[in-house]
């Protein structure tokens, strides 16, 4: 007995199929029952903390930040699946794309995909190239050859970016102190209070114990393990707090050479690029916060979500439509930014929703419309985004 998915159209559907032979002996298989529709809306983990139906995004821009590409998934589709299948998608029907350098930090792609991405070829034939960042399960294999970069950080006022070969590729480093300090510290804070959870967990099975009563659900050593082991989970210090998930009490302990490496690997990327320099590599990583910002105005200034919509249709439409804003946003930051406008799309759109147009009608005569004055500052918005100015038509006074 299986689940199997079929297809009636552009529907697809979850069925419960089981096996067996018919009279002659031949292997058959028939249908049990239909499980239901299968929908893009699946149960996940919001960002909110709250589990609830949700889809996800992929969008692809370009280095300039300019969207070309977006796919919706179900929202339990992990990230790092469907990245490859998705960059390939691109790659063909983009075919004119000459050359593309794949930036990921070390949550979507990892070092263990480098086989997969020297792999994929372009069109032209040349090779995918990419920028990725090292995963904090690979530091180790780091550590003796970064000791010599590591000492030119000691006392660095400035950021410092060097470049070193592994396993013929690059290897570049980057260590910028104010940075690193920030990066750290917050790092430490939320070790700091997941310590401080735990010892609040201590102290309610210690009380346990001894034989105090208290209020509400009673703690178990077990409950306590669980609930820090998902917690450190999320705080993505797994390799730093380690939660011993065998012993039969709530036990946990900080691996320091872990937390010393972490801080020595802030900031070391992998790349295959022949030509970028070193600090070229850097700037394209930091490039990924440009991206993150587009998310932001997506949720913010575009307001895709919350989504209403049920039929998978549908919302892929929704999602189609916000993406489109986002190219119109993305369009006009760019026009702003050519211009040398200061103002953000955000503030040239606040100014120039001020402008408003009036019709008035007094004493049943003939109404008479017109539009409010446009500023100077209004005037150059429309001239650098190429839209024409409104003007009002020609009205008879009313006297």
């Amino acid at each position: 007995m299986y689940v199997k998915v079929t297809r009636s159209g552009p529907r697809r559907y979850v069925q419960l199929v089981e096996s067996f032979r018919d009279e002659a002996g031949k292997v058959k298989q028939r249908t049990i029952t239909t499980l239901g529709r299968l929908d893009v809306r699946q149960f996940g983990m919001a960002k909110e903390g709250l589990i609830a139906r949700q889809v996800m995004l992929g969008v692809v821009q370009t280095g300039d930040g300019l969207p070309i590409y977006h796919e919706v998934f179900a929202a339990n589709t992990a990230e790092s699946p469907t990245s490859l299948p998705t960059l390939k998608t691109v790659l063909e029907r983009f075919a004119s794309i000459r050359r593309v350098v794949l930036v990921a930090d070390r949550g979507l792609l990892s070092l263990d995909n480098l086989e997969a991405l020297s792999e994929i070829r372009l069109q032209s034939g040349e090779p995918l190239e990419f920028v990725l960042a090292v995963p904090g399960r690979r530091y180790s294999e780091f550590a003796e050859l970064l000791d010599a970069f590591q000492a030119q950080c000691a006392d660095a006022e400035r950021e410092i970016v060097g470049e070193l070969p592994w396993r013929n590729l690059r290897l570049v480093v980057a260590h910028n102190p104010e940075v690193a300090r920030e990066i750290q510290a917050l790092r430490r804070e939320r070790i700091e209070a997941l310590e401080e959870q735990a010892n609040t967990w201590f102290g309610k099975l210690d009380a346990r114990d001894a034989g105090v009563k208290a209020r509400g659900k009673k703690l178990s050593d077990s409950g306590a393990k669980a609930r820090l082991y998902h917690a450190v989970k999320d705080a993505h210090l797994a390799n730093i707090i380690r939660v011993d998930l065998k012993s039969e009490l709530f036990a946990y302990e900080i691996d320091h050479d872990a937390l010393a490496l972490a801080e020595l690997m802030d900031g070391k990327l992998v790349t295959n690029t022949p030509d970028l320099s070193p600090q070229g590599v850097v700037d394209r990583y930091k490039s990924l916060a440009d991206f993150e910002r587009g998310f932001r105005v997506l949720k913010s200034e575009i307001k895709i979500g919350p989504v209403f919509h049920r039929l998978s249709q549908r919302i892929k439409a929704h999602a189609a439509i916000c993406f489109m804003a986002l190219i119109l946003y993305r369009i006009m930051r760019l026009k702003l930014k050519a211009a040398n406008n200061t103002l953000s799309p955000e503030r040239a759109l606040e100014s120039l929703r001020r402008i408003q147009r009036h019709r008035i009608q007094i004493n049943g005569d003939l109404p008479v419309e017109g539009i409010s004055t446009i500023t100077d500052e209004q005037a150059r918005l429309f001239q650098t985004l190429g839209v024409q100015k409104p003007f009002a038509t020609q009205q008879m006074p009313l006297l």
